[in-house]
């Protein structure tokens, strides 16, 4: 009876270690749910978060008269069927344009605005001259609202405006965006020299022996984009922070 008891007791201690131990991956609504709505849209956002995401990743450009929009391309042509350049547009200008011909494109305030509880937001600064603005803004929100500084960070493959936005602001997390053609020990190094928090590896960069590199000098890992079944259980196995993908509802 007192082995059975031993070995019982013992069985549940492990099972409580191994909960304790398990690593907790964000799932992070790419563009919203890329995957199901339009993206970067109010629509793609409200719904990455109804399907359980953690956070959400978006792109911003500073539009001409001065409003940060969400929007991936710097051409409006592929998303809206009308041509013109993002940047070169007020915002008046951009109600002309409409994501597949039916979706707003939205003021990076009109979604942290449509967020009733504050979550883990990723804001890709896709345009110059967009890092003021959304320092600005960020910071606007955690001192009138309930946001914590620790619900943002801000990334970029314009490792030049993200050196421009660690000038401003050196409180708010900062991710390195890292493609096929970056040597990860290239956004390491900047990653170091700019006081960045994370690095944003495409998951095809990432094996044990990366993930330890870039873990040993102190980063966190959001990878993207992240959508088949396996590649989002292999990241998990990685025990990256977050994984970045288009179905919030696969992670």
């Amino acid at each position: 009876m007192k082995k059975f008891i031993y070995f019982s007791v013992f069985f549940l201690f492990c099972i409580v270690m191994n909960s304790c131990s398990k690593h907790s991956t964000l799932n992070i609504g790419h563009r919203g749910a890329k995957g199901h709505i339009a993206e970067n849209t109010l629509e793609s956002i409200n719904m990455a978060i109804e399907l359980g995401a953690d956070g959400i990743e978006i792109d911003i450009f500073k539009c001409q008269s001065g409003e940060l929009v969400l929007f991936h391309d710097k051409n409006l042509k592929k998303l809206t069927g009308k041509s013109g350049e993002i940047e070169k547009q007020t915002l008046k200008d951009l109600e002309d344009f409409l994501v597949e011909g039916k979706y707003k494109i939205p003021t990076l305030t009109s979604v942290l605005d449509s967020i009733k509880t504050p979550l883990f937001v990723n804001i890709e600064l896709k345009g110059s001259n967009t890092s003021q603005m959304t320092s600005t803004i960020i910071m606007k929100y955690l001192e009138k609202t309930n946001w914590k500084i620790e619900d943002f960070i801000v990334s970029s493959f314009n490792w030049e405006e993200l050196e421009v936005f660690r000038s401003i602001n050196d409180n708010i997390s900062v991710g390195v965006l890292v493609d096929k053609s970056i040597d990860i020990n290239d956004a390491i190094e900047f990653g170091r020299k700019i006081n960045a928090q994370a690095i944003h590896p495409n998951y095809t960069l990432l094996d044990r022996n990366s993930v330890k590199k870039i873990k040993d000098n102190g980063f966190k890992i959001y990878t993207w984009t992240v959508n088949k079944n396996e590649d989002i259980v292999l990241m998990k196995r990685l025990k990256v922070d977050g994984i970045i993908t288009d179905f919030p509802d696969r992670i």
